[in-house]
């Protein structure tokens, strides 16, 4: 596996009022293309903020944050929206699904907007995936008539519909139940592991370490990697 995402002495502030906030200050990481990532932390340690500078809907103050090669702060806005549509899939703590499109419709947006217009195969593509998240009996039900669980199994198959190699989720399971909760882990799991994507997942959550291949807190600004016992690695 070749490195993917390289995190090179990023920092980020934002301003609070009067004051300035440094959310990250130095942070450094790299990730191999097809692992599995979890970014741990409390709400308001940046995890959040981390994702946005990966999906280069956010740009470091100072530092380099490459996908695949690609310094995204050295694109213009229309780069990285075009980086994002054809290189990024996001998975969301509140689905943010269009209520008023149609679990297929839902599914087949990311496609319009990267390729311009769906046909068969892009139907296709969205059926199957449905069948994959086991929605396939829904594809004209509207996300108002789903559980939470399904909800987040149409976000996900939303999120890889247009094969992405880099899957972004934050927060995933934070609005279901455990129960519902782990069975989209297990979903992002199977779907993920061993197809080449690379997911990175913000949670607050340390149950889901054990599905990992790497696990990161931010801590003081900086990134730290744990090992499996939770321990922050030397």
């Amino acid at each position: 596996m070749s490195d993917f995402i390289e995190i090179r002495d990023v920092h980020r502030s934002f301003r609070e009022g009067e004051q300035t906030h440094a959310v990250l200050r130095g942070a450094d990481a790299t990730l191999r293309e097809g692992e599995l990532a979890i970014l741990l932390g409390r709400s308001g340690s940046g995890k959040s903020t981390l994702l946005n500078l990966l999906s280069g809907i956010d740009l470091p103050d100072s530092g380099s944050v490459r996908v695949d090669g690609t310094a995204l702060e050295e694109l213009d806005d229309r780069g990285r929206t075009l980086f994002r549509r054809s290189c990024i899939g996001f998975v969301f703590q509140f689905f943010n699904l269009i209520p008023t499109l149609t679990v297929e419709e839902n599914l087949l947006l990311p496609l319009e907007l990267l390729r311009g217009s769906v046909g068969g195969r892009e139907r296709r593509r969205a059926a199957d995936l449905l069948g994959s998240v086991g929605l396939a009996d829904r594809a004209g039900s509207y996300p108002d008539r789903l559980s939470g669980g399904q909800q987040q199994r149409v976000a996900i198959a939303r999120a890889l519909v247009h094969e992405p190699r880099l899957l972004l989720a934050d927060e995933p399971t934070g609005n279901l139940d455990v129960d519902t909760g782990r069975e989209v882990l297990e979903l992002l799991d199977r779907l993920v592991r061993g197809t080449g994507r690379t997911l990175v997942m913000a949670t607050h959550s340390r149950s889901m370490m054990g599905i990992a291949d790497r696990v990161f807190s931010i801590e003081e600004g900086l990134l730290v990697e744990h090992g499996a016992d939770g321990a922050a690695s030397s």
